[in-house]
């Protein structure tokens, strides 16, 4: 089993029955409130923005678009949660899958620190009883098998791959290429591709990358230069305002629409069958992320949404759900 913390071998790029692609898939790190500024703790959580939940996916239901909330331990366990989004899951207008925040899901065995909140770096069998009991007390809440993973601060491991499949989870979506983790202890993504590709040579588990690109004249020269200012970020500040390199994640969170619609035009120009967008659900109420401090913040995120949900109509590329991906991918013969 490939490790996901590495680049996959040549080869492995997932190929999509004729007539599937361009499509994208809306992901939601669905996850309890914390300060973002402070050490992370097992408990103080909160989950006051958990009814904003309602507005999202009805929000969604309006613009025809089926996201993929990837539900962490607090949510799972969340009867307000779960009441919100239970019936949109067993309808097929969303899809859950799991988020695995080490620090709050039980068993609660390791030190938490910066270091152990990724759950790849915790001892196998830890990190695997974390992942199956959260995925189980998601089945059990939602009626349904998560097949769908995202570690929590993209946190994949040695391990993470091999326990994905054993808890029957056929896909994940915890690599962030063109990012790297390695101040905190984490892993490190720069040479990692877009293209969804198998993370096994059994084809068991499809990986679905989250999507950043490279704009400005020097972007193909983007993974040589970028991680050599990790250290030096007026340097890819300038680089920006230059318009020679920048670096673009499909996010509403600290991304403004403008660029986000030119990352949608350079994935899609550059051949990408499936855009994999994301933010975290804290964001929908004011006050718990950096990104949405006002409600006029907040008016800013549904903003950003139909502005790029109306690009992505007039591009011809329509959302997908994760059993769709699963009936389309295309598996060699072995």
């Amino acid at each position: 089993m490939q490790p996901l913390v590495d680049p996959p071998p040549p080869g492995s790029e997932a190929r999509f029955a004729d007539g599937f692609g361009p499509r994208f898939i809306l992901t939601v790190d669905t996850e309890e409130e914390f300060d973002w500024s402070q050490p992370l703790r097992s408990e103080g959580h909160s989950l006051r923005h958990v009814p904003r939940l309602a507005r999202f996916q009805q929000f969604c239901e309006g613009e025809s678009v089926r996201p993929i909330y990837l539900v962490d331990h607090p949510i799972a366990t969340s009867d307000e949660a779960t009441a919100i989004l239970r019936d949109a899951v067993r309808a097929g207008r969303a899809d859950i899958g799991v988020q695995l925040h080490p620090w709050v899901s039980p068993p609660f065995e390791e030190e938490v620190n910066q270091y152990n909140s990724f759950a790849g770096n915790l001892p196998k069998e830890l990190e695997h009883e974390k992942l199956s009991r959260l995925r189980d007390a998601i089945a059990e809440a939602y009626g349904t098998d998560p097949l769908i993973y995202r570690a929590g601060r993209y946190g994949v491991g040695p391990n993470t791959a091999g326990l994905l499949v054993k808890e029957g989870i056929a896909i994940d979506t915890s690599v962030r290429p063109l990012f790297g983790y390695s101040g905190g202890g984490g892993p490190i993504y720069h040479d990692h591709p877009l293209v969804p590709y198998w993370a096994d040579d059994a084809q068991q588990l499809l990986e679905l990358p989250l999507t950043t690109v490279f704009s400005g004249m020097l972007r193909r020269q983007g993974r040589a230069i970028y991680p050599r200012l990790w250290r030096r970020p007026e340097l890819r500040g300038i680089l920006a305002r230059l318009g020679l390199l920048e670096r673009l994640p499909l996010t509403p969170e600290g991304v403004p629409l403008a660029d986000a619609l030119c990352a949608i035009d350079i994935a899609l120009d550059d051949g990408l069958p499936l855009l994999n967008f994301s933010f975290h659900s804290p964001s929908l109420e004011p006050g718990h992320t950096p990104y949405v401090r006002t409600e006029r913040d907040l008016d800013s995120l549904y903003d950003w949404w139909r502005g790029v949900l109306a690009h992505l109509r007039t591009r011809e590329v329509r959302d997908a759900s994760v059993r769709q991906i699963m009936e389309a991918v295309i598996r060699q013969p072995a």
